[in-house]
């Protein structure tokens, strides 16, 4: 074999220089194969184990690096120290994703978008992960491995089955807002590029004198919204299964950066407790007539992963990653996720998953007691641990990243507390009023292609009465479809 590579010879995993990669060792020309052979049984052996298992949700992905800019002063609200000047940047990490699909599915499809957002500040990586939709289809977290199941491949099927996915839809009627979305128009965007992002939930902002804020973050494309019809989506996913993240790899490699406007919703906390609806509630938005969204920075997408695997399919994202002046909410869904998603990654990747390159800290240094487990690297050397200890090793700072939320009551499963115009339907209704007649019967005839296949009539009367709920034109409207496609 000759050496045309400048770094040197090709070599076993161990350094050894590998005299033969063509042939395996064995008993004589025609005889079996050795079990000495060390190249060999190296090869298999990672080659079987070269898959992680992948992401339960958000499985099919793809990834970028990139510069969030800050544009307007904040402090007054936030210290977070990578907001804390206007122009200041901080790098960026930004996983797109499909929600439903495995990891071999295509990306044009009718699904809700993965938003996750990975700043490298200096405080430590903070972790914003949400979705292409400012709501979701349920407000408590204990409901979402039903709701994932529902959207799966049914234990018998084998296939994801319309009996389920509107079985549960219909039963789970806080749904009706997120549906409304999902089978509209941005339903399947035409690219990655060409959607808004939203951090969906409600946060909590605390500035230097301990004051704290509600916010919702909205990122707007600054590429415009574009999206797919159901035909145009079903001819690309058979043409290109890969067209997403194709898109998003070339645009960068072109020089044509996608960009997102980012903007905040800020409500002061005094006035959560009576603000119309309840402002934790994830499948709620809050109106921007009540809260204006305010424009506080520029995120742009500039480079592409070098490795998939190692960038993109073992990054990690969790909503509990924080820093000084940002932290949660009451929001039972958020609160679900605080455990969930670092569960999964440890689960998943390992329990030193944080090590990994794209997962680190870029902008500081993690300083932790945590040792040994699986791919520990060492990297503590001899340091002690355990803590307190006098022997110069880091300690706790005494200041809390976030401001206490007040809680009051017992201890109990409760529903999430009602406001005043708060209910299933009423958002579902507005949005539908918003749309133009063209993108009404878009949205219905998305609707009813869906709610057709369902074998019981019974769960397709109970799903059109939700929309009937939200408006009764809906209702009306959709009601008519499903029974012209079902004679």
């Amino acid at each position: 074999m000759s050496d045309q590579n400048p770094t040197g010879p090709l070599t076993t995993e161990s350094g050894a220089p590998v005299a033969d990669n063509q042939n395996s060792q064995s008993a004589g020309a025609g005889g079996p194969v050795l079990i000495q052979d060390q190249l060999l049984i190296e090869k298999l052996a990672h080659f079987n184990r070269e898959r992680i298992p992948e992401r339960i949700v958000h499985a099919r992905g793809a990834a970028a690096y990139g510069t969030f800019r800050v544009t307007a002063d904040v402090t007054p609200y936030t210290r977070a120290k990578f907001l804390s000047e206007i122009g200041k940047e901080t790098e960026v990490f930004l996983r797109f994703s499909t929600v439903a699909g495995n990891l071999g599915s295509a990306d044009a499809v009718r699904d809700p978008r993965g938003f996750a957002l990975k700043f490298y500040t200096e405080e430590g990586n903070y972790d914003l992960v949400g979705n292409n939709t400012p709501v979701f289809f349920i407000k408590d977290a204990i409901k979402f491995p039903d709701f994932i199941h529902t959207q799966k491949r049914d234990p018998y099927t084998g296939s994801q089955e319309a009996d389920n996915v509107w079985d549960f839809w219909g039963l789970s009627p806080e749904s009706t807002h997120q549906v409304t979305w999902l089978f509209g128009d941005r339903g399947i965007p035409a690219t990655y590029r060409h959607m808004n992002g939203y951090g969906s939930h409600t946060f909590q902002w605390t500035n230097e004198a301990g004051e704290a804020f509600w916010v919702k973050y909205h990122f707007k494309t600054d590429q415009g919204i574009k999206n797919l019809t159901a035909a145009e989506a079903a001819e690309l996913a058979g043409k290109d299964p890969d067209s997403h993240q194709r898109d998003l790899r070339e645009a960068i490699e072109r020089g044509e950066y996608p960009s997102w406007t980012v903007q905040v919703q800020i409500m002061p906390v005094a006035e959560a407790a009576t603000y119309r609806f309840n402002p934790f509630d994830l499948t709620k938005v809050w109106p921007h007539a009540d809260y204006p969204p305010i424009e506080i920075g520029k995120l742009e997408l500039n480079r592409n992963p070098e490795n998939i695997f190692a960038e993109v399919e073992q990054s990690i994202f969790s909503p509990h990653h924080f820093v000084p002046g940002i932290g949660p909410s009451p929001d039972k869904m958020l609160q679900g996720r605080l455990f969930a998603y670092g569960d999964a990654h440890r689960y998943r990747v390992g329990i030193n998953a944080d090590h990994l390159p794209v997962n680190r800290p870029h902008a500081t240094e993690a300083r932790t007691y945590g040792r040994d487990g699986y791919a520990y690297d060492g990297r503590h050397g001899r340091a002690k641990n355990y803590e307190p200890n006098s022997f110069g090793g880091p300690a706790q700072t005494n200041r809390p990243l976030w401001e206490p939320i007040a809680v009051t009551g017992y201890t109990g499963d409760h529903e999430a507390p009602s406001h005043a115009e708060d209910n299933d339907f009423v958002q579902a209704g507005n949005l539908y009023r918003l749309l133009s007649d063209e993108e009404r019967d878009r949205l219905i005839d998305n609707l009813a292609g869906s709610l057709a296949q369902v074998s019981r009539e019974d769960i397709v009367d109970r799903a059109i009465e939700n929309f009937r709920k939200a408006d009764e034109d809906y209702g009306k409207r959709l009601q008519a479809a499903v029974q012209a496609l079902r004679g």
